[in-house]
């Protein structure tokens, strides 16, 4: 049985996360008019190398992505993925950030979308449907986690980082990275459907309905 976790790691690193997040938004506001322009020629490639940079001069080990968003047209997000050690960088990042207005809207951790049973990721050059993910989660309510085993059918034609990122981006689109993260404790790939499965939406209810949601702040709530 493999068990994946996220990294935890406690070292600190890198330089004054205030600092390089002020220059990041500076330099956000002069490549924005080619990013708009990329995103409504549909041509994404035109500013992924741009982006890169201009996140990893925050931190190298900083992910993002560009979204539809809920309450903008857009959502760019700049996620640590729960790494203690990013997390004064996502922090500084997110409080220097100019107000939301109807086309941008920012996230420091990645939100869960309205429905995931609606969305298709691509895997190198598979297609991936969330509404076939099942889950067996088996709760522990006197630590208040949720142990789950995650099942796709193309889930066995994958192997390594593929795999691991297939489950997460599940997990993470249902609930928001901070609530996974909080309330998830052990996660397993399943090649065969476990018995008793519930889909994305029955797991969300689940997890929820153990008494906070995805924005409650970290430490309340359960």
């Amino acid at each position: 049985m493999r068990w994946l976790r996220r990294r935890r790691r406690s070292e600190p690193v890198g330089p004054d996360p205030r600092a390089v997040a002020e220059q990041f938004w500076r330099s956000w506001t002069v490549v924005l008019p080619l990013v708009s322009a990329a995103l409504g020629d549909g041509d994404p490639k035109r500013y992924e190398a741009v982006m890169c940079d201009l996140v990893a001069g925050i931190h190298p080990d900083l992910h993002w992505s560009i979204e539809r968003g809920e309450r903008a047209v857009y959502a760019l997000v700049v996620s640590g993925q729960e790494d203690p050690r990013l997390r004064p960088y996502t922090d500084a990042w997110k409080a220097a950030a100019p107000p939301e207005d109807l086309m941008w809207e920012y996230h420091d951790a990645v939100p869960p979308v309205p429905d995931p049973t609606a969305v298709t990721v691509n895997l190198g050059e598979r297609r991936v449907r969330l509404a076939d993910v099942r889950v067996a989660a088996q709760v522990d309510e006197s630590e208040g986690v949720v142990d789950v085993a995650v099942h796709h059918p193309e889930l066995a034609n994958l192997a390594g980082e593929q795999r691991t990122a297939m489950v997460f981006l599940a997990l993470d689109a249902t609930l928001g990275e901070r609530l996974a993260g909080r309330r998830l404790r052990r996660v397993e790939p399943a090649d065969r459907e476990p018995e008793n499965a519930v889909d994305l939406l029955q797991l969300r209810a689940l997890v929820r309905g153990m008494g906070e949601t995805e924005d409650t702040p970290e430490g309340a709530g359960g």
